[in-house]
């Protein structure tokens, strides 16, 4: 029986183009190779923010199965390669997981199948990696036996208001022919298709995108130590600023980026920049400005501990907020991590207080979890708060009993310093 859609990869990417193609009507498998996922989305259980338990029931009412057999794609119409695209530990880009999602396909690829790569990576990942694979392993021609594309992924995990239907999806085909039938394909599952020149083009821009709110962000980082060391306020520069109604987009600042694409698409174009001699000096100049933000936090708080005489040796700092982003419990590349790492560096006792997070590791050692927050802020001799999440009762952290850095521009009073 032919299947419309598999997808392979079933994170943050992989699930919610699933769950988006169910809706449509789609017939839909997933293949994954974590157990642990493919077990719990088996028995109705999501693994992700964006995508709820009743949401995955409602996949399986609608015939959705998942599994780690990979013969599931010899029966898709198009197979979609939503893995992750991660850093090696010296920072280069890692491939690792599209190169064996790659050979997956390959193996199984028959006449007809579309093939897309959503998963991010540097202009020429799809045509000169997983093209090449496609076309020895099967025999087949792309373009010709079988169609292939890239469309970048958009997710913003935690955004109510854009999500996958309503926001435009860009498409870049190996061939015009490969585009049409791509277009055709993502026409079922969203409002606006955005045909690319190629796929170069449809990969570069995801590139683009991500490494403009790098600079950007990393830009206003640098403003509020500057505006720090002239006594000026920060927020109210950004607030007063962002009432421009043309040429400037508000950013702000904080301990640092996190998530699946910011902290690490900006590495993937400045690798293709230096491979091509076109070396990104802005790029690297970011980077170097969001590196410094987590020790910069840390800072601050050992500052406000030395102001009552409190050393930073033993004192109790309460983190209040350890997802990468406000409202979502993904952890993944959080500023949470180097902060709570430069604070144990100099001797603090960190834990941690964030109700999308239950369990929060740092360098494979936990930090614990307080049970409750008023409680908490009682114990701690000094309270950051990294995100400011909604169920957050800001008149409560104001009235907090112990110091608080605000590196959110989310609080005042005698207590609250900003970053």
């Amino acid at each position: 029986m032919m299947i419309d859609l598999v997808v392979i990869g079933l994170g943050h990417v992989g699930l919610p183009l699933a769950a988006r193609a169910c809706e449509a009507g789609l017939t839909t498998a997933g293949y994954d190779t974590d157990a642990e996922v493919v077990a719990g989305l088996g028995a109705g259980r999501s693994h992700i923010d964006d995508v709820d338990d009743g949401r995955v029931a409602g996949m399986l009412a609608a015939g959705f199965r998942v599994g780690r057999d990979p013969s599931v794609i010899g029966r898709a119409a198009t197979v979609v390669i939503c893995v992750p695209t991660g850093l090696t530990d010296d920072g280069a880009p890692d491939l690792a997981a599209v190169r064996a999602a790659t050979a997956d396909v390959a193996a199984a690829l028959r006449p007809g199948t579309l093939v897309v790569l959503e998963s991010t990576s540097h202009p020429g990942t799809t045509q000169d990696v997983v093209r090449p694979v496609l076309e020895r392993v099967s025999g087949l021609r792309a373009g010709e036996d079988f169609h292939l594309a890239h469309s970048p992924e958009r997710i913003d995990p935690g955004n109510r208001l854009f999500g996958l239907r309503n926001t435009p999806k860009v498409i870049g085909g190996c061939t015009p022919l490969c585009a049409k039938h791509a277009v055709a394909f993502y026409s079922r599952l969203v409002d606006t298709v955005v045909v690319a020149k190629g796929t170069r083009e449809a990969e570069a821009a995801k590139l683009l995108e991500n490494t403009y709110r790098y600079v950007n962000i990393a830009l206003v980082d640098e403003v509020a130590l500057y505006c720090d060391a002239l006594g000026i306020d920060v927020w109210d520069v950004l607030h007063c600023a962002a009432t421009k109604p043309f040429g400037y987009a508000p950013f702000r600042p904080g301990a640092g980026v996190g998530g699946h694409c910011i902290p690490v698409d900006p590495h993937y174009l400045a690798a293709s920049a230096d491979a091509a001699g076109r070396p990104l000096g802005l790029v690297s100049a970011a980077r170097s400005a969001l590196d410094r933000m987590p020790r910069h936090v840390a800072d601050r708080a050992a500052a406000l501990l030395a102001r009552p005489g409190e050393p930073v040796a033993g004192a109790e700092v309460l983190l209040l907020g350890v997802a990468y982003k406000p409202d979502v419990g993904d952890v993944r590349h959080s500023p949470a991590a180097p902060v709570a790492r430069h604070l144990r560096e100099r001797g603090a006792h960190v834990v941690y207080h964030d109700p999308h997070v239950p369990e929060f590791t740092v360098d494979g050692t936990a930090v614990p979890c307080a049970p409750g927050l008023p409680r908490a802020l009682a114990a701690a001799d000094l309270a950051v708060l990294l995100q400011d999440h909604a169920c957050y009762d800001t008149s409560l952290l104001m009235r907090a009993p112990c110091p608080v850095l605000d590196t959110r521009g989310r609080l005042s009073g005698p207590h609250v310093t900003q970053l």
